[in-house]
């Protein structure tokens, strides 16, 4: 099977300081992949530059077509569905409005996603910026899934929520993958869970890929290798 996205030798900047040195990434339509690698290694970064928000050199494709060249806008339009890191809701609108201004055209609407996050439809009329973390961090996912992507690309969902949160969250990620057959491409330190969803994973050092392969594959020595303190 080709793959959705695919990205080969990726090399991105700041400015002067190079950020990454040779990025080798692959999702197929369907399939939960992992990214991960210490703080500071280029996960983000990597996300930017797919979402076309950091220039980046190498080959960078989607669905086929060539994301180098596009602005950030015409590359979502291809199906990039992005939960940023930090949430970025619109703190002044409501979540019902949140949501519909990210509205497109697909099998997710606004009462797709209360059926999926039903404390969303509940706070509806309230602004998002009153709300929890965890709220924000469903309707975050909620309005990336109203653009009906064909890749959601979570980073560091549950970075910073309560327990009982994060195991929501990754409830709906394990709902996703099964009803749904959407790509998804995860960013978080959550190796337990990540072993219970993912299909592959890729391990980034210093802006580079360094390991790549199945979950099963992802051992506790490979991640105390590339991962652990």
């Amino acid at each position: 099977m080709s793959a959705l996205l695919s990205l080969s030798n990726v090399t991105a900047s700041y400015g002067a300081s190079q950020a990454l040195f040779g990025v080798d990434l692959d999702i197929r339509e369907g399939e939960v992949m992992a990214l991960l690698g210490r703080n500071g290694m280029g996960k983000s970064t990597t996300v930017k530059c797919i979402c076309r928000m950091l220039p980046a050199q190498g080959t960078l494709t989607f669905g086929g077509q060539d994301l180098s060249r596009l602005p950030s806008h015409k590359a979502a339009r291809l199906g990039l569905g992005l939960v940023p890191e930090g949430r970025r809701c619109f703190a002044d609108l409501s979540v019902q409005e949140n949501l519909m201004a990210a509205a497109r055209s697909g099998d997710w609407s606004f009462d797709k996603v209360i059926q999926l996050f039903p404390r969303l439809g509940e706070r509806r009329n309230q602004r998002a910026g009153s709300l929890s973390g965890g709220e924000q961090q469903m309707l975050a996912i909620g309005r990336a899934l109203m653009t009906n992507p064909t890749l959601l690309i979570l980073d560091e969902a549950t970075e910073g929520l309560a327990p009982v949160i994060r195991q929501e969250i990754w409830a709906v990620i394990r709902q996703l993958k099964a009803d749904t057959g959407l790509a998804i491409l995860v960013i978080d330190k959550s190796i337990k869970e990540l072993r219970q969803v993912c299909d592959r994973a890729t391990i980034l050092e210093r802006g580079k890929t360094v390991w790549a392969g199945t979950i099963e594959a992802l051992t506790d020595d490979v991640t105390a290798s590339y991962i652990g303190v």
